[in-house]
């Protein structure tokens, strides 16, 4: 069975008939369809019309600069590849080209054994890109598919259960005795649970997330780290896990959702204790960093490997350092690693085992605000050390 060949566009955008002549000839009789264009503005012409994979365009030509039409190009579509070609090639110009979007420099004269070679391989990395472009479209597919199902074929009939659960102890409170109102309860726990979790799936994998951005008003982060210190505290007590807190009390508002702001802290504190040992200390830092505040949470816990940490904000990953007991859904960075995203900050992790683990989180400052007011609890909060 014969399988038929795809040519592959190439688009050459050169001054020199000379070298648009012998790029001709070097490509000819191979799986390619071959453009030219004598000039940037024709080029670009041609672009739109031809729609090539890859693109060879000379830096020095009249008009419109190889430079121009390199940075138009990764505009229009940053898929194409784009590789510079020309007799003054120096180190400046390679970097320069690089910005502009260009993948290889080729400089002349070259052979033509080098130009099939970096033909194949701006090939083989258009083919790569638009591999990546189609996986990232199809898991965001899956996502969406996942979350449905889950809202629809889980959270449904647990909801149902959940009901006809309360509306059952209701009705028996005055017949069960106390095992079977123990049991009852395990079971109420056990579906309260599986719905907060079933939440937690679809914050994550929905496209929710976004959304957060139509409630953003000027937000004290202290208030926000006070309101999160006390929800912990309770969980902190059990283990005799101090919380200390060293705040700017002059910090500037940031813009955000105080709720889902609240959220991510909480996130990074829960995790903070759930990964200390008993009797240590979670220190809680914010301070002014040029434009942005510093959030930092530290604690003297396990500790997260080193071959873990630039997987740990991915969803339903769980580190192989993480206690079996202490382990969760692997859900919690990654929807604090959203809201960082969706408020314009940044979220990074300093950690080693057996030593504890610091997440730095950084906001932008709201610019023109008014005067900041502090409550009587923040101003507490704030001179904590």
């Amino acid at each position: 069975m014969m399988v038929e060949q795809v040519s592959s566009k190439v688009l050459i955008i050169d001054d020199e008939e000379v070298v648009l002549d012998s790029c001709l000839q070097i490509l000819e009789g191979g799986p390619y369809h071959v453009a030219t264009a004598m000039d940037g503005t024709f080029g670009l012409e041609m672009v739109r019309e031809f729609k090539p994979d890859i693109i060879y365009v000379d830096l020095k030509m009249p008009g419109i600069s190889g430079f121009d039409v390199l940075e138009k190009i990764h505009l229009y579509d940053p898929t194409i590849v784009s590789i510079v070609i020309t007799g003054y090639a120096t180190v400046d110009s390679a970097v320069e080209a690089i910005k502009k979007g260009a993948y290889d420099f080729l400089p002349k004269p070259f052979t033509p054994d080098e130009f099939r070679v970096i033909t194949r391989r701006g090939l083989e990395r258009r083919r790569l890109v638009l591999e990546t472009a189609a996986l990232r479209r199809e898991r965001e597919m899956l996502r969406d598919h996942f979350a449905a199902i889950v809202s629809h074929e889980l959270k449904s009939p647990l909801g149902a259960v959940q009901q006809n659960l309360f509306a059952l102890e209701n009705e028996l409170k005055d017949q069960l005795s106390e095992a079977q109102s123990k049991k009852l309860g395990r079971m109420k726990t056990s579906i309260d649970n599986l719905m907060k979790l079933i939440h937690i799936w679809l914050r994550v994998i929905g496209s929710d997330i976004d959304n957060i951005k139509e409630n953003f008003q000027p937000t004290s982060l202290i208030e926000v780290i006070g309101q999160s210190v006390e929800s912990v505290e309770p969980h902190a007590m059990r283990k005799e896990i101090e919380i200390r807190t060293q705040l700017d009390k002059d910090l500037p508002l940031i813009n955000g959702d105080e709720i889902t702001l609240r959220e991510a802290v909480v996130n990074l504190l829960t995790n903070a204790i759930k990964y200390s040992r008993i009797g240590t200390q979670i220190r809680i830092k914010a301070e002014i960093v040029g434009d942005e505040i510093e959030l930092s949470i530290s604690d003297r816990g396990v500790g997260i490997a080193e071959e873990d940490l630039p997987f740990i904000f991915g969803d339903f990953y769980v580190g192989k350092s993480a206690p079996v007991a202490e382990r969760g859904s692997g859900l919690g960075l990654a929807i604090t690693r959203r809201i960082v995203d969706a408020h314009g900050g940044s979220i990074r992790v300093e950690s080693a085992l057996d030593k504890g683990s610091t997440f730095f989180i950084r906001l932008p400052i709201l610019p023109a605000q008014p005067e900041k007011v502090q409550t009587s609890d923040t101003e507490r909060l704030a001179s904590t050390q």
